[in-house]
């Protein structure tokens, strides 16, 4: 069965998440170091990781396996979870996958030095009514995908 796991820190799609879930059924787990609120629903379960760096992403990036939705705006995370064969979106509705997270990566090393250096300030642009269409296209797709590969 297809589940979506959110790296729920700071994640602004999470509702959408939540009733895209229901409309298909599928199990979510909202990931954080924190308490945070979700819906009180038997397929939706807060997972509550210890503090510490990491600790979300190693949590998610163990269950990722094709099938799975990951959704995460932290690259590093994506990669490791679509080398697991996941499906991965991130809020704004970007799909990281085999042909674009090697970019990813790089552009975020890249913008990571020239922001070391001074070159550059200020991180990525706020989030918009059109991410988050853009990502409810997406995590629709991934959904078909994710059911695809069950059947």
């Amino acid at each position: 069965m297809p589940k979506i796991l959110i790296d729920a820190d700071a994640c602004p799609v999470k509702d959408e998440c939540y009733k895209v879930a229901a409309r298909h059924d599928l199990k979510v787990f909202v990931v954080a170091n924190r308490l945070l609120q979700a819906p009180r629903h038997p397929m939706i379960e807060r997972v509550l990781v210890p503090q510490g760096p990491d600790a979300a992403d190693d949590w998610i990036a163990e269950r990722a396996e094709p099938g799975t939705i990951v959704v995460t705006a932290d690259i590093p995370l994506a990669a490791r979870c679509v080398k697991a064969g996941a499906f991965v979106v991130a809020p704004n509705g970007k799909v990281f996958d085999d042909a674009s997270i090697g970019m990813a990566l790089a552009m975020r090393d890249l913008m990571e030095d020239l922001r070391a250096t001074g070159a550059v300030s200020g991180g990525p642009k706020g989030f918009s009514p059109r991410d988050r269409s853009a990502f409810l296209s997406a995590l629709e797709r991934g959904v078909q995908q994710a059911r695809r590969r069950q059947d």
